[in-house]
């Protein structure tokens, strides 16, 4: 072949595996998640004892299958892209990367395999596939929300740290010596931490008055400390809708509150100028 054939195939091959609008290209997207969905069944699968114990040999034939398909995938998305360095590091060539990692990762650390159940993020293609592309201003609209509010976030983890560290080693100086279950400041500061987020697992519980008492006030706090981070997103959620809107007037019936990408009217559905 070829210098100008082998552009050629390698033109065809990089349309076809990253977009979708040839009917070679979205057949490949459904094969492909197909096979992804089979892999992280079979990963699931092989961690039940009584499916995967008496064909252990079959399972681990299934997963190298599928293993040396998405490395050979990966190296191929590498050959043909126009920028590999680009797409290795963009967020979907990390996933792709860390979806087959694990599988090589066991031939030193066993049980490494099962975490090839990360390759479930590779199914996030059906958006492009599916033609849902119109979902994907919704999730932006969220992590634009998540990323405004992670200064305050941040804020609000780093009182609540300093928080259970204090109200830790307080229990363990009014438990210590009484109650085996606080025999250090790190196990104190575990069942405040338990504590204070309402989780209450019950493996360790204080037995003095002194300690009972600030266990109270830990659980009392719990309560208002939970609404917090949940205030913070929704306000932030709240922002980022009124930064997408934009007060145009509808000439038919005058209603104004339409989204920026709108073309017709939320109410009478008139064109909008």
């Amino acid at each position: 072949m070829d210098a100008e054939g082998k552009q050629g195939c390698r033109e065809w091959l990089r349309r076809v595996i990253f977009q979708s609008d040839t009917r070679a290209g979205q057949a490949y997207d459904i094969v492909l998640l197909v096979v992804i969905a089979l892999s992280v069944l079979t990963v699931m699968l092989e961690s039940v004892e009584e499916i995967s114990g008496p064909r252990r040999g079959l399972f681990t034939v299934l997963e190298w299958v599928f293993t040396g398909l998405f490395t050979l995938e990966y190296a191929v998305r590498l050959a043909v892209v126009d920028r590999p360095g680009r797409y290795a590091g963009s967020f979907l060539g990390v996933i792709d990367l860390v979806s087959i990692l694990p599988a090589w990762l066991e031939l030193v650390l066993p049980g490494s395999r099962f975490l090839t159940v990360i390759r479930v993020l590779r199914l996030m293609r059906m958006f492009r596939v599916l033609r849902m592309a119109q979902y994907l201003g919704e999730a932006s609209l969220l992590l634009n929300a998540l990323g405004a509010s992670r200064r305050k976030i941040l804020i609000f983890f780093t009182a609540v740290l300093t928080l259970v560290l204090v109200e830790g080693t307080a229990v363990y100086v009014l438990e210590n010596g009484e109650n085996p279950g606080f025999r250090n400041i790190p196990q104190a500061i575990y069942w405040a931490i338990v504590t204070i987020t309402t989780v209450g697992y019950g493996d360790v519980a204080p037995v003095t008055v002194g300690g009972k008492i600030m266990a109270s006030f830990i659980m009392l706090t719990g309560f208002a400390i939970i609404a917090v981070p949940t205030g913070i997103v929704t306000s932030e959620i709240g922002r980022e809708l009124q930064r997408t809107r934009v007060r145009r007037r509808c000439g038919q019936c005058g209603w104004e509150d339409h989204d920026v990408r709108a073309r017709y009217c939320h109410q009478c559905g008139i064109g909008l100028e």
